[in-house]
C-alpha cells in the first residue's frame, strides 16, 4: 500500500503503524550518528539491540510452572535483538549525516498475553537512497520472501560484497515479522526521513 509519491510530503509502504493504543509501553533512543567513529557505533548498536531485547522480557508473561516459559523468553529477546540490531545499524549506515537530523530507536509493546513487540527506527536519507530503498521495498512486497533471499544471496556471492535486503527478507522468513515503511520528505528541503516499523510476536 502506498500513498503519495516522494515528491509529495509522505509515502507509505507495507504494514505501517502511524498510532498506538494510548496506554501501552514503550522505549525509545535517540542518536547522533556522526558524534563517534563508525567503529564505536557498531559496539553501541549491540549494546543497544541487546538492552531493548533484555526490556522486552520484563512485559511477557512468566509462569514459573510452564518450562515452556523460559523458551518463549529466550526465543523472544533473540528475535528483538536481531530486528533491533539490523534497524539501527541500517539507520546508522544510511544516515545522511550532512543533517543535523538524529537517529530514533526504540520499541512498543501491545497486548498482554499474546505480546506484540514493534520494533522502529528513523533516519534521514539522501534522495537517491530513498529510491533505491523504495524500489527494493516494491519487490519485497511484490515477490515470494524466501525465493527473493536466495536471489539476493546470488548477487551477493557474484558481485563478493554485501547485498542490502538481506537483513529485512530474514526478519521476514524466520521470525514472521511485517515490516512498514514511511518517507517523509523535509518541507523546503531534499532531506527525507525514512521510519521502519517491524512487528513481531512474542
Amino acid at each position: 500500500m502506498t500513498s503519495g509519491s516522494l515528491k509529495t510530503m509522505t509515502q507509505i509502504f507495507g504494514e505501517f503503524i502511524e498510532e498506538f493504543p494510548p496506554e501501552h509501553d514503550s522505549l525509545e533512543l535517540t542518536f547522533t550518528p556522526s558524534s563517534r567513529p563508525i567503529k564505536q557505533r557498531w559496539r553501541n548498536n549491540r549494546l543497544s539491540a541487546h538492552f531493548v531485547a533484555d526490556y522486552l522480557s520484563s512485559f511477557l508473561p512468566v509462569d514459573e510452572e510452564d518450562a515452556s516459559s523460559e523458551k518463549r523468553i529466550k526465543e523472544s529477546k533473540g528475535a528483538v535483538s536481531y530486528v533491533a540490531n539490523e534497524l539501527l545499524e541500517n539507520a546508522i549506515k544510511f544516515n545522511n549525516d550532512d543533517t543535523n537530523y538524529k537517529v530514533r530507536f526504540g520499541i512498543h509493546f501491545i497486548g498482554e498475553t499474546e505480546v506484540t513487540a514493534i520494533i522502529f527506527a528513523s533516519n534521514s536519507v539522501k534522495p537517491e537512497r530513498a529510491n533505491k530503498l523504495k524500489e527494493f521495498i516494491e519487490e519485497i512486497l511484490a515477490s515470494d520472501p524466501n525465493e527473493l533471499y536466495l536471489q539476493q544471496l546470488e548477487k551477493n556471492a557474484e558481485s563478493e560484497s554485501d547485498t542490502s535486503g538481506l537483513g529485512l527478507l530474514t526478519m521476514i522468513n524466520d521470525y514472521s515479522a511485517k515490516i512498514g515503511w514511511k518517507f517523509e520528505r523535509r518541507p523546503e528541503s531534499d532531506t527525507i526521513i525514512v521510519t521502519t516499523v517491524v512487528q513481531i510476536r512474542v
